[in-house]
């Protein structure tokens, strides 16, 4: 199994916490960062980097934008989830729209998860 900690990404996941989509930012300031479980933005997992991820509850939150749903980010979504899924984490994918125009219903299912699998 690969190492879950890959250092040559530090910098790339420094300029992805400073330059966060707009979901990104309403999910983490609005809901994830007064969460009472430790969330971190921006997790180095091996050669990937994940958009949230809460230790506590081996749980990754994956924002998705259009560009996962070609055939190309289906396969590359693919690989990344079974990587991740050595190291016991599971992987919640919400869409960006989601975010856009539920994001009560999106906090809900997050709530209903943690509670449900911590």
């Amino acid at each position: 199994m690969e190492k879950k900690h890959n250092k040559c990404l530090v910098p790339v996941a420094r300029m992805l916490r400073k330059n966060m989509t707009k979901e990104e930012k309403h999910l983490w300031y609005d809901y994830l960062k007064k969460s009472p479980y430790r969330f971190t933005r921006q997790k180095i997992i091996g050669k990937y980097i994940a958009d949230f991820y809460c230790a506590e509850a081996d749980l990754i939150i994956e924002l998705d934008g259009s560009q996962h749903y070609t055939d190309d980010g289906i396969a590359n979504d693919t690989q990344r989830t079974n990587f991740i899924n050595q190291f016991n984490i599971t992987i919640l994918r919400i869409k960006n729209n989601d975010i856009n125009t539920n994001f009560e219903g999106v906090c809900r299912y997050i709530d209903r998860y943690l509670r449900e699998n911590k």
